[in-house]
């Protein structure tokens, strides 16, 4: 399902101190790809994903979802770096939430949430308490807790980013393999370049603040995608050139919190 985001900006606080955190930022997602949004701290990735999830207004601008019909939210779910898992549910019953808000009987709700977990490598877990589960198989709940509801649109924002170097490796590659077979339409939102080109088949590269659109990157590398693509020519090419636009902004954003410091 195609998103499309028409001059969309937004403008914390009032006058002398708002903060514009996105500034007409238009661009049309595409239908059934990943598109990773990447840029400095502050610039507005996270406040862009949430518009388009219906979780905040934008301060101007429009979001089309589809052929316009469905409503902000409607056909998304939203999959967060904080997990936000229930602590006094068992892990079918996180998982299966969404369902049970949406009046659907236990029984049905707890055979998708086992065959979901199953799908996530989590099979025979289903009645263990998050406290009980690495990071790693935390992560995997929540992932499954999004995927339940069987929405056209993913909204993951830097959801692999606490994770330990080797857990967030087998995160990615589990994420490449549920897009293989669902083809949602994905905006992952994350700081890591090496990440964006694995995952995305576009990257959107943010400037800081007033988060602008700087340029839009497609990844023509092939897919499925792993690990081993890092050490190739392709790749540090594609990665050379998105570093180089990444610093400027980051350089941007630092001068940027040095003048503020300095006003204080």
């Amino acid at each position: 399902m195609e998103i499309l985001v028409e001059n969309v900006s937004q403008i914390f606080g009032a006058a002398p101190h708002q903060v514009v955190a996105l500034d007409h930022v238009t661009h049309r997602f595409p239908s059934q790809k990943v598109t990773c949004i990447l840029g400095p701290s502050g610039c507005g990735k996270s406040t862009l994903t949430q518009i388009i999830g219906g979780i905040e207004p934008c301060s101007a601008g429009q979001i089309t979802i589809g052929d316009g019909r469905a409503g902000l939210g409607s056909q998304s779910v939203m999959m967060w770096q904080s997990l936000n898992l229930f602590p006094w549910r068992s892990v079918v019953e996180n998982v299966a939430f969404g369902l049970e808000v949406a009046g659907v009987s236990k029984a049905e709700r707890t055979e998708k949430g086992k065959k979901l977990l199953a799908s996530v490598g989590l099979r025979g877990f289903h009645d263990h308490y998050p406290r009980q589960l690495s990071g790693g198989m935390r992560q995997r709940v929540a992932l499954a807790r999004a995927l339940i509801l069987e929405r056209p649109i993913l909204l993951m924002d830097e959801p692999f980013a606490a994770l330990d170097a080797q857990t967030k490796i087998v995160m990615q590659e589990e994420l490449i393999r549920i897009y293989e077979a669902s083809k949602q339409t994905i905006l992952f939102v994350t700081h890591a370049i090496d990440e964006a080109i694995l995952l995305g088949d576009e990257i959107v590269v943010m400037t800081a603040r007033p988060g602008r659109i700087k340029d839009v990157i497609t990844v023509d590398l092939p897919r499925p995608r792993s690990q081993e693509l890092v050490g190739t020519p392709e790749f540090g090419k594609l990665y050379k050139y998105i570093l180089h636009l990444i610093r400027e902004e980051v350089q941007n954003a630092m001068a940027q919190e040095d003048l503020a410091v300095a006003a204080s």
